[in-house]
């Protein structure tokens, strides 16, 4: 072992050579980002980080960086993450319910992810069947067993972190559908409407299904009523964020309506941009001023081209957009907003 001052002057040589390979990389396509991982990685070293939190840091980045590789095939394809209890039986209605869900989105041109599990899990898999089909699996001391829809697929991915997974669920979904579950149902509707209200991740549909009659999401939505918003501790618009549907054909439609006009969205200079499939017309640029100005800081909504900046999306390049300048408060709001876009076609 080297003492103090040989490690020393072998942190001085390690850190030399890490910024000549930094500089090294400003050459490659996304060279920087990476030079700066180096980078951040070596100061790990220089901060006398304890084993354990560099372990972290460690296996959270190769869990990413292998789920996006594995995922990078298939960006252009919509995809809709699918929770419900690992518990119910497959002769309950919830779990036949899942089964034509998932059929039905991939009839749809969809792809289907879960988490891998049993219930409702390997209800929406065995749907959709497993070509068109994600794992996202964690591993658990009990009650996880990966479903044979997935079991031996390429795109069963596992994770060691629940905030992983979660963030891959997120960062690859275009819809979030949930079926009554237990905690960890709740915890993943509760995290898809945190991100998408506070902008920390786009609009998508989320919906909420339950078979004809039942209470399970009716009496969630009562307590998010009487307890979240009757306190003030939401905003009406917040409402709009999910829908909760009682039949699976009302649960695709609302899924895939979402995307009948909108397609993405992105901030360029300040401006929130709409990607759209159809350009405004002008009467409708003016209803939208008149109905939605409350999501104005300044100026109105305007039809336009893609932004010079945008062109790093090429596929997305000949969509007409509509720009304006949002509060980035009001999210509901702005889902009203694209229900009104989706409505106008």
């Amino acid at each position: 072992m080297p003492n103090a001052a040989g490690s020393k002057e072998l942190m001085t040589e390690a850190l030399a050579l890490a910024e000549a390979l930094v500089e090294s990389l400003y050459a490659l396509p996304e060279g920087d980002l990476v030079g700066r991982i180096i980078t951040n990685a070596m100061k790990l070293l220089r901060d006398e980080t304890n084993r354990g939190d560099v372990k972290l840091i460690d296996i959270s980045l190769a869990e990413l960086r292998y789920a996006l590789k594995i995922f990078a095939p298939y960006r252009e394809i919509r995809k809709i993450s699918v929770f419900g209890s690992a518990r119910t039986d497959p002769a309950a209605t919830d779990y036949v319910a899942a089964v034509e869900f998932g059929q039905k989105m991939v009839q749809r041109g969809w792809m289907v992810t879960t988490g891998a599990g049993g219930g409702i899990m390997a209800a929406a898999h065995g749907g959709a069947g497993a070509e068109p089909s994600f794992g996202l699996a964690i591993r658990l001391p009990f009650e996880q067993e990966t479903n044979r829809y997935i079991a031996n697929d390429p795109k069963l991915i596992n994770f060691n972190y629940f905030f992983t997974r979660k963030l891959m669920f997120m960062r690859t979904s275009h819809a979030i559908a949930l079926f009554p579950g237990g905690f960890g149902t709740l915890d993943e509707g509760f995290e898809a409407l945190t991100l998408i209200q506070t902008g920390k991740s786009p609009p998508v549909p989320i919906v909420m299904l339950d078979k004809p009659g039942g209470q399970y999401w009716t009496q969630w939505q009562a307590y998010v009523q009487s307890q979240l918003l009757d306190r003030g501790l939401i905003s009406p618009s917040d409402l709009k964020l999910y829908k909760i549907v009682e039949t699976i054909d009302e649960a695709v439609e609302e899924v895939c309506t979402f995307y009948k006009n909108f397609h993405s969205m992105r901030y360029v200079k300040g401006k929130c941009v709409l990607r759209l499939r159809h350009t405004p017309s002008a009467e409708l640029l003016d209803q939208l001023n008149v109905r939605f100005a409350r999501l104005l800081t300044e100026g109105t909504f305007e039809s336009g081209p893609a932004f010079k900046v945008e062109h790093d999306e090429h596929a997305l390049i000949e969509l007409p957009r509509l720009y304006f300048s949002f509060n980035r408060r009001d999210l509901g709001g702005l889902r009203e907003l694209i229900d009104a876009l989706n409505a106008a076609v």
